[in-house]
């Protein structure tokens, strides 16, 4: 696994962008930015196994390099289930195809807003919607629970935002201590913030359940939290 240095170095830190420096990298960067990331991905697995239904597909959206799409696949092994990943950024998918190559999962190019959801049971959305833009977010999440079997579900983890702008702030630096924690420097830290402003766009746990009900969801459940990072279970 590729170490994570994008942002010691002053070139990066104009933007972000998933290019094929952070596709080169990204395992170390969400492992050692992400609480709780590891303990997502086994959720996945398992809330698979749980829910998956014979004969549907199963979509993991901003597939990245196939993290969660790996533990849908293993969720959903004893069910006759097609596995989906989607991502938008070509270095990516090009870097996630190579990873499982010899893996029963079909690896999409494409924007997730383009996708179209068809028997699904199982769908997931894995510190994904932050980056989509807000006016898209509503209609994403419309066309997933549309997409979904009845009783199937959406996984939804995100960077979270908190009404209280002193909660807010003390959670920020709580998730700036875990980056640090996992070595990344003052200056990383400082620029990588930076590169990620009005990229992105976090939103509280309140408008994340409130837009889920809107959609058409009939129960969210949030199953986990640390710090300013969540993940929701959405049952359709």
């Amino acid at each position: 696994m590729k170490h994570d240095v994008i942002y010691r170095d002053a070139i990066h830190h104009q933007g972000f962008t998933f290019d094929d420096k952070v596709a080169s990298v990204f395992t170390d960067m969400i492992s050692r930015s992400v609480p709780g990331y590891a303990q997502t991905l086994q959720m996945v697995e398992l809330l698979a196994h749980q829910y998956a239904q014979q004969g549907s597909n199963l979509y993991d959206l901003g597939c990245s390099l196939g993290a969660a799409t790996m533990s849908l696949s293993r969720g959903c092994a004893d069910r006759a289930c097609k596995v989906i990943g989607v991502d938008n950024s070509p270095a990516m998918v090009r870097r996630c195809r190579e990873m499982l190559l010899n893996e029963p999962v079909d690896i999409r190019c494409q924007n997730i807003v383009d996708t179209d959801i068809k028997n699904a049971s199982v769908v997931v959305l894995n510190f994904v919607l932050q980056f989509i833009d807000q006016q898209k977010r509503k209609s994403l999440l419309n066309s997933i629970c549309q997409g979904l079997r009845p009783g199937g579900i959406l996984i939804l983890s995100e960077k979270i935002a908190f009404t209280d702008a002193d909660e807010n702030r003390r959670q920020i630096a709580l998730h700036e201590a875990f980056k640090r924690a996992h070595g990344y420097s003052e200056l990383e830290v400082s620029r990588k913030r930076s590169a990620l402003e009005n990229v992105l766009i976090p939103e509280t746990l309140a408008m994340h359940h409130q837009r889920l009900g809107i959609a058409g969801f009939s129960s969210a459940s949030t199953w986990f939290q640390c710090f300013n990072f969540a993940s929701i279970i959405a049952w359709k």
